[in-house]
Order: C-alpha cells, then sequence, then structure tokens
C-alpha cells in the first residue's frame, strides 16, 4: 500500500485493526470467484520499518490448496494471479477509507483538502504486492515470528540515552538494498519523541499481531477440520500438553523461579490476604 495512506490510518487505530481481515477478505473473494474455494490464510502485521517510520502492511501466509465445500473436494495446486490480486486489494482498500472518511472515522489535519479525489487518484497506480515461492508452514512461522515477538528496536542499537536526547541507530533501506549489506546511520530526538516513536508500534489491548482467518478460524476450524483431513486421508495428531509457566521459563530462560536463592524447592503453603500495617 502507499505510504502516503498511513497517516491516515495512523488517525483512527480501528483502521488499522480492520487491515488484517480485509487483506484476508480479498484473497478468500479471489479464491473463491476462481476456484471456489475456501483457503487457511494466516495474517502477521507489521507496523516498523527499518528507520522505526510507521509503515504497516500484511505478511500473509495462504493454502496452496483449498476446499470447496459444494462438492466436498480438495483442490489443489492453486495458481495466484498477483495481478488480479493487486487490484481487488487496491479497490478493497480505497473503498474502505471512503467510507470511513464518509462515515467521519478520518479526522487528521495533514490530510489533503479533496481527500476523495485524491483518494481516487490512488486507483490508477500500481500497489506493492509480492506473491513468494511455496514454503513450509514452519519456514513461514520461524520468518513472521520474529516480527511478532521483537521489538522495533535492539537494545545494542540504542548509544545513547541522556536528558536531553538520544541517539540509535536506523536503517538506511535503500543503500541496504543497493549494496545488500546492512547499512545503518545514526538518528537524534528527544526522549519525548523517542518514546512516541516507539508507542505508534504497540497494539492497543486485546489486539493481536497473528490472526486466523478462512478455514482456520475458531468457528469455521470446529465445522471443516475433520471434513479436511478425511478429504486428505490424514489424521489430526493429539493435542500438545500445556506447559506449565516455570517449565517455559527454564526452557527459555535457564531460571527456575520455583527455587530460591539457595537452589532449596520452594512449596505453596497458604494464601494471606493483604492487611494494612497502619
Amino acid at each position: 500500500m502507499p505510504d502516503v495512506f498511513w497517516p491516515v490510518i495512523q488517525a483512527h487505530r480501528t483502521l488499522q485493526h480492520d487491515l488484517p481481515a480485509l487483506g484476508a477478505a480479498v484473497l478468500q473473494q479471489w479464491a473463491w470467484t476462481r476456484y471456489r474455494v475456501r483457503l487457511y490464510m494466516v495474517v502477521v502485521q507489521h507496523t516498523f520499518g527499518g528507520r522505526l517510520n510507521y509503515n504497516p502492511h500484511l505478511h500473509i501466509m495462504v493454502s496452496a490448496d483449498g476446499l470447496n465445500p459444494a462438492e466436498a473436494r480438495w483442490v489443489q495446486s492453486l495458481s495466484f494471479d498477483q495481478e488480479q490480486i493487486m487490484d481487488l486489494w487496491r479497490s478493497a482498500v480505497c473503498a474502505y477509507l471512503f467510507k470511513a472518511h464518509r462515515d467521519g472515522l478520518i479526522h487528521e489535519p495533514s490530510l489533503p483538502g479533496e481527500f476523495n479525489d485524491f483518494t481516487h487518484q490512488q486507483l490508477q497506480r500500481d500497489w506493492n504486492i509480492h506473491i513468494t515461492r511455496r514454503m513450509s508452514k514452519g519456514h513461514f512461522l520461524r520468518y513472521a515470528g520474529r516480527y511478532i515477538r521483537r521489538l522495533p528496536i535492539s537494545q545494542k542499537r540504542i548509544l545513547q540515552w541522556r536528558e536531553q536526547e538520544v541517539v540509535y541507530q536506523v536503517k538506511d533501506t535503500r543503500q541496504s538494498k543497493a549494496t545488500r549489506t546492512t547499512v545503518l546511520e545514526e538518528a537524534r530526538c528527544i526522549p519525548a519523541e523517542f518514546v512516541a516513536i516507539l508507542s505508534q508500534h504497540i497494539l492497543d489491548r486485546y489486539r493481536h499481531s497473528m490472526r486466523y482467518f478462512g478455514l482456520l478460524e475458531p468457528r469455521t476450524k470446529r465445522q471443516t477440520s475433520a471434513v479436511v483431513f478425511a478429504l486428505l486421508g490424514q489424521r489430526p495428531r493429539p493435542r500438545p500438553t500445556r506447559q506449565r509457566w516455570a517449565a517455559s521459563l527454564i526452557k527459555h530462560f535457564g531460571v527456575d523461579p520455583l527455587r530460591d536463592e539457595f537452589g532449596n524447592r520452594m512449596l505453596w503453603v497458604e494464601h494471606r490476604q493483604p492487611y494494612s500495617a497502619h
């Protein structure tokens, strides 16, 4: 999506939350029109660029096959047309912004005066989407998982933090692509501005950076998973046992929270109500 739209999206966080659903709806509509199938889809939203700029975009994992519910048939080897999907995505987002502006959801002083005319111009240009080759689920989840858990900037790239100024490193994307190496340059701002830069990448409460659509939607999954496994001649794997919180900390951090400083195992004794010392 063109960078010029993102101040618009930032004006209302509800619009940002709707983007993954909109992207999944576009792919599902295309697959249904072309093949009459429903897809498995996982959408990961990424909000920051190399310069910590606000640049939301979507990483979507789509199944290479699909379920034809009318014929109870599993359709294999779908061919995704990049030009058609780009056109649908462009039209869907522009229509969404038209409606949001009409309903008064967008209030941004930096917007052009003629918002509708400006948005209409974007329908005349190509938008950037990229369809990669097929990959395993594990490869995608390792790739997308970095965006879900990592911070917008690592601690080692924050060079100085003083009362008047923060000095940090940002990625020069253009030079990095030209040289095929990571090119970093220094950036400076006051602490309040730096906090504001980081805070725009924090999701609102109860929002998730990874979302499931299509055949992976919770309600749909319960209704169709048995059919899909039967058509593929496979058996579902048993649900893994839930890992205890202490075992998770031991695995990932090497620290057992249930042992004291002397290595003795701590045991639950009782729960006591808090009381005031006054």
